[in-house]
């Protein structure tokens, strides 16, 4: 995992609620279509789930 994967797992984890990818990217300071293909990638790996339709939370 990169630190870029880390920044948006550690602001999505600090929030404490599901969130959108703007809420992520500015949370995180990164760029939102950047938070978009971080969060793809963190799906597959099976570290983020999306309970409803385009929000975002870390897996427990």
């Amino acid at each position: 995992m990169d630190a870029k994967e880390q920044k948006v797992l550690d602001a999505m984890k600090n929030a404490g609620k599901e969130l959108k990818t703007g809420e992520i990217a500015e949370l995180s300071g990164i760029d939102k279509k950047e938070v978009s293909k971080i969060i793809s990638n963190l799906k597959k790996i099976g570290l983020v789930e999306s309970p409803k339709r385009c929000y975002y939370t870390v897996k427990k």
